[in-house]
């Protein structure tokens, strides 16, 4: 797995290659992360909270077999990437801040983001700071006013095990890996990854998140003019579909995207990913056009030379 440097700190990241891949017999594009090169048009998507960039795999290989060259991160404290002790290295702004680098060394100019719970947050630090590396955003279940106090309620017990609980789950931590992944589907083995990290760095990186700035308050978000998708579903108290709904409202460019549940991309992908793909075709053509139509500069007539040399 690659990694690039961060401010000190080793980041890892996967790179999918683009399509179209090959049709099956049957009509279905095979989802395969090898199928074709990678193309130009760069599409990042980044994780939920604890979680690792493999919650995302399947759907960035879907992605990628569709034309697209997706990129997954791992953010600092998570998955592969480094994972310090102190809380003062994590923050949302901070996680914008690693999207931007990774794009510097990848050499991307723009990229559309992705971004779920978690990385919905950081996607919108970018739209804060950076929005001129942005050629669109799908924001999947964004934690804003109406999620604070539920996410509270839910993270604090877990907050206070890594924390002051850290060797009785040290030794779940143990447990949990000796677990055979091949026991387990796709999506078992990323839930329980969860538990089967060192305890220590996921306190001190639920610490600085929660003592810091969760997303732009609304003033800032109404004034984000990237295209943007917004994903959000009901009955989910952290993610709350009203939060998805104000965002939407809230950035000129945005429509929002009802899911069926939380576990509907994951599980029965086909509408939602169709969604996802149709609206990144949507915004590199957008922007292709919108080259197209611009009017070729035109140079200076030279001046004509006076007097002496």
């Amino acid at each position: 797995m690659p990694f690039f440097k961060f401010e000190g700190q080793r980041l890892a990241y996967t790179e999918f290659g683009g399509g179209p891949a090959a049709v099956t017999p049957a009509g279905v594009r095979a989802m395969t992360a090898t199928s074709a090169p990678a193309c130009g048009r760069p599409l990042i998507l980044l994780h939920g909270l604890l979680l690792s960039q493999e919650m995302h795999r399947p759907l960035a290989e879907d992605l990628a077999a569709r034309g697209n060259r997706v990129i997954t991160l791992d953010l600092l404290g998570h998955g592969q990437s480094e994972r310090p002790r102190d809380m003062w290295h994590y923050s949302m702004a901070t996680f914008g801040e690693q999207v931007i680098a990774l794009m510097d060394h990848l050499q991307i100019e723009q990229a559309v983001v992705m971004g779920t719970s978690l990385g919905a947050n950081a996607a919108l630090e970018i739209a804060a700071h950076a929005p001129e590396r942005l050629r669109g955003l799908v924001i999947e279940m964004p934690v804003l006013d109406n999620g604070l106090l539920a996410s509270a309620i839910t993270f604090t017990p877990l907050l206070l095990a890594l924390t002051f609980g850290e060797p009785v789950m040290k030794l779940l931590a143990r447990a949990t890996r000796m677990v055979p992944r091949r026991l387990l589907p796709h999506y078992g083995n990323v839930m329980l990854d969860v538990f089967r990290q060192e305890p220590g760095p996921g306190g001190a990186l639920l610490q600085g998140l929660f003592f810091g700035r969760i997303a732009p308050p609304r003033s800032e978000r109404r004034t984000f003019k990237t295209p943007t998708l917004v994903l959000g579903h009901q009955r989910d108290p952290v993610h709350p579909f009203s939060d998805a709904g104000m965002l939407a409202g809230e950035m000129p460019r945005a429509r929002l995207l009802e899911a069926n549940s939380l576990l509907e991309l994951r599980m029965h992908p086909e509408r939602l990913t169709g969604e996802i793909a149709a609206f990144v075709d949507e915004v590199w053509a957008d922007s292709a056009g919108r080259r197209s139509k611009r009017p070729a500069k035109q140079r200076p007539a030279k001046r004509a030379r006076t007097g002496s040399v």
